[in-house]
């Protein structure tokens, strides 16, 4: 069967059912989902929609998605591997049943958003040593150009 593009909210539906399936399924994250995380599955799929739709097609979405992640991290760590594994069953996920201009979005806003929570996740998990190196601002002593 040829692989289609991305067009309707059905496609989206589609592609996070296929995903989260396969997630639930993982060794590795699977278990993080089902059993730390205790997702509500029917509350959790419809958010996820939504979001995907905001971000590759005409949908709206609110809601803060690091804050869950930062609760999670709080009962087990989110390290590389995991974030990693997200995305390398997103990418395959969107490969096996999707082609074109949108698939390609999914797969570079999948990609963003796995450096953006891994990079913030990271700091909590591993924070610098020598926090001297890192440039702050004084807003009291602005420099007035």
């Amino acid at each position: 069967m040829p692989l289609k593009e991305i067009e309707s909210r059905a496609d989206i539906q589609q592609l996070v059912d296929s995903f989260y399936s396969r997630v639930q399924a993982d060794e590795l994250l699977g278990h993080i989902f089902n059993d730390i995380a205790k997702v509500d599955w029917d509350l959790h799929l419809p958010k996820m929609y939504d979001f995907w739709d905001s971000l590759l097609l005409d949908g709206s979405f609110s809601g803060n998605v690091m804050q869950p992640h930062f609760r999670l991290n709080k009962l087990i760590p989110l390290e590389e591997q995991h974030f990693n594994r997200w995305l390398a069953i997103f990418e395959d996920t969107v490969h096996s049943l999707f082609t074109g201009e949108k698939a390609e979005l999914a797969i570079y806003r999948a990609r963003s958003i796995k450096e953006i929570m891994e990079f913030k996740i990271n700091l909590v998990n591993h924070p610098p040593k020598d926090n001297s190196k890192i440039p702050l601002v004084n807003p009291g002593n602005e420099s007035k150009g």
